[in-house]
């Protein structure tokens, strides 16, 4: 593989992760921590993931339990959960909130199908841009003599060869969160 395209295969390696970080926050059939824990709480003027402010954890496969290490905050943990697109009534108990999941009706579970896949081909976008970033890299490389023709055409080789690697791989996460939003 030409040095090019070791040397940009980090963003593609990005690329990936952040679509990984993006699926998981779909909700599948039961509720687990990171499904709020990047949700955004004003806490004291500063905007902070709800994961640096308080404990979460999933006593039960439908509900969230967050205690905040501040019980000063509860309100903000309280508004910030109600203005995310979760849809879900945050229920304040004591020093601490919960949050219940009603089962997925097979409506919801197609619609977060397509949101899904709508984040997938995000990715894929995302993964293309960084194709044709490198592919313009390799092309002046040739155009400057840095490289040879015949390097270019292996170094484009390669570059698709990857390419289809990563749309491969952003492929199989969608199937399998696909089918953890489908299983009942």
């Amino acid at each position: 593989m030409h040095n090019l395209i070791i040397s940009n295969k980090i963003s593609f390696d990005k690329t990936l992760e952040f679509i990984k970080s993006e699926i998981s926050n779909i909700r599948t059939g039961r509720a687990t921590p990171s499904l709020v824990e990047k949700i955004q709480v004003e806490s004291y003027g500063v905007m902070s993931e709800l994961m640096h402010l308080a404990s979460i954890n999933a006593p039960e496969p439908q509900t969230i339990m967050i205690k905040p290490w501040d019980k000063g905050i509860l309100k903000a943990i309280e508004k910030a959960i109600t203005q995310s697109d979760l849809n879900v009534n945050p229920v304040v108990d004591g020093d601490l909130v919960r949050l219940y999941f009603p089962p997925l009706t097979e409506e919801t579970r197609l619609a977060l199908v397509k949101t899904l896949n709508k984040k997938l081909e995000e990715g894929r976008v995302a993964i293309r841009a960084q194709r044709e970033k490198v592919r313009d890299l390799v092309n002046n490389a040739e155009k400057n003599k840095e490289i040879s023709e015949d390097e270019k055409f292996q170094a484009l080789k390669d570059l698709d060869e990857l390419t289809k690697e990563y749309n491969e791989k952003i492929k199989e996460m969608g199937d399998k969160k696909e089918k953890e939003i489908m299983t009942i």
